[in-house]
């Protein structure tokens, strides 16, 4: 897969992806907003109603209130509308309040009062309100001693017209009675709890009666009034207009819708969630298939030149050895042939490491542990390298102070794992290789620090450098040999013996490889 290729696909699956999550957003988004309607409409309803019944209890209260005004009513033959009058006798005041309405022009009789027994006759004029308020003195007691039933009076008795006409009487009578005497706290809390729950709404509310834009005595303790979350509807209507409003606010109306529909949003995050890693899962796969693409590819091509090198020196040494002025050397045999067989030995032990990498990949690998020496095995490895360091005028510098040493492990794979730590470091020295490998017992371990002068290496290439294939890339990609499976082949085996190991290195200053491994 090429390079443009790969990053047009890339924006191609980032474009859907984001796509599905700004249709789904707008989806959540659209379904609280159509919650948030609905719950508006319903509380606009369930107050409406809470107005109308409390209104509606007022004027039953007030029927049964001012029944002795309703029975006093006297009509004359030729009446075609009636004439009410009425008086109110405020003994907290000590004021009399009179009202009086008068529809088209008639004769109407009709008594001022339960106290009086004189008649009035009174001319009438088409929609005609008179009220008057005069002082007096009086005993407080003389209206008490009413009997209940001389005030009482059924609704069923009147009829439409006549209820009408009350209503209006008296809207126009209770408009003087402070909002705490007219509807009380349980009331409204009463009605709004009925009104509500019948249209499913369950949340907390607070509540406060205005009188022009004043809150008066008439509220809950935790009101507060607040954009967005406040609802009113006029109390007391009179002629389309109200002195008073009722507001009621509902301070978890958002955890509230959302509580609505928080199954549509908890499923929603859940298929988001599976598309973001459905989507983060495609993008690595490919990510690490071009990786691995490109492994390989570097693989390849280190395998062919590390091969090409000794094949080409086989052949050379063949074609010497089949010359008939070198082939009766005996000396010279010798030596192509040992050329033919060390080279030989070279390409199988190159084979030998993918297919060791293989089988630990598939857990093929023959891992019979055994009680060793760990010095013993660093002794091992040593002497498979000591020649090499030598010819290359440098030093392995041993410091064991390890007392606990044997370790449950293969000998072989051990030694092994020691020898490419060895042959990485003497390979990354750019001049004679400094080696010093130290030992120490820490808790049930024992660590096994080797450290080096070369050339060290990245904060980027210290995290990749256990991955299978990886090589750093420093312009010549043959300027040191190998193919990227030693410290893969380090770690799987390590690890298999229940150990770490990691790399401490900066650029330019060397390396030091930590292994550590449990003791017996």
């Amino acid at each position: 897969m090429s390079k443009r290729i790969f990053v047009l696909l890339v924006v191609m699956m980032v474009s859907a992806l984001l796509g599905i999550i700004v249709v789904q957003i707008f989806w959540i988004r659209s379904s609280i907003e159509m919650k948030e309607e609905q719950f508006s409409t319903s509380v606009k309803f369930a107050l409406a109603r809470v107005s109308e019944n409390i209104q509606k209890r007022e004027f039953r209260e007030n029927i049964s209130k001012y029944a002795p005004l309703i029975d006093s009513m006297q009509k004359t033959k030729e009446s075609n509308v009636r004439d009410f009058v009425f008086r109110q006798i405020d003994t907290v005041r000590k004021e009399i309040f009179t009202f009086r309405q008068s529809i088209l022009e008639n004769n109407y009789k009709s008594q001022f009062s339960p106290f009086e027994a004189d008649t009035v006759n009174f001319k009438t004029f088409l929609s005609r309100e008179e009220t008057q308020i005069e002082k007096i003195e009086f005993n407080s007691k003389d209206f008490t001693e009413l009997s209940p039933n001389d005030r009482m009076v059924k609704v069923e008795r009147l009829d439409k017209y006549d209820k009408l006409e009350l209503e209006s009487i008296f809207k126009n009578i209770v408009s003087r009675t402070p909002i705490h005497d007219r509807v009380s706290n349980n009331e409204i809390r009463m009605n709004l709890d009925n009104e509500l729950s019948a249209r499913n709404i369950a949340t907390k509310f607070e509540y406060g009666v205005f009188n022009d834009e004043l809150i008066t005595k008439v509220k809950s303790d935790g009101f507060v009034q607040k954009k967005g979350y406040t609802y009113k509807v006029p109390l007391f209507v009179t002629d389309d207009t109200s002195d008073y409003d009722l507001y009621v606010s509902f301070p978890e109306k958002k955890e509230y819708i959302l509580s609505t529909i928080s199954w549509i949003l908890i499923l929603s995050a859940v298929f988001i969630f599976i598309i973001i890693l459905s989507f983060a899962s495609a993008l690595y796969q490919l990510i690490r298939q071009k990786q691995i693409s490109e492994i390989k590819t570097d693989f390849i091509n280190n395998m062919t030149h590390e091969f090409k090198t000794p094949i080409a020196t086989i052949n050379l040494a063949i074609d010497s050895i089949r010359n008939p002025k070198i082939v009766g050397d005996e000396k010279k045999v010798t030596r192509y042939a040992e050329m033919i067989r060390q080279e030989n030995k070279r390409m199988h032990a190159q084979v030998e490491n993918v297919l060791r990498i293989s089988k630990l990949e598939k857990n093929q690998i023959d891992l019979s542990k055994d009680v060793v020496d760990i010095h013993d095995i660093l002794e091992d490895a040593i002497s498979h390298v000591d020649l090499i360091v030598k010819n290359r005028e440098g030093f392995i510098k041993k410091k064991f102070e390890a007392k606990q040493t044997e370790i449950l492990a293969s000998r072989f794979h051990m030694t092994n794992v020691i020898t490419n730590i060895l042959d990485n470091a003497i390979k990354y020295s750019e001049n004679a290789p400094k080696i010093s490998i130290e030992t120490e017992n820490a808790g049930n371990k024992v660590i096994i620090k080797i450290s080096d002068k070369g050339i060290g290496m990245s904060k980027n290439v210290q995290r990749k450098i256990f991955n299978k294939f990886y090589r750093e890339q420093t312009g010549n990609i043959h300027n040191v040999k190998g193919h990227g499976l030693g410290l893969s082949y380090v770690k799987s085996i390590v690890e298999k013996h229940q150990g770490q190991v990691y790399v401490e290195s900066e650029k330019g200053k060397g390396s030091t490889f930590t292994v550590k491994l449990p003791i017996i």
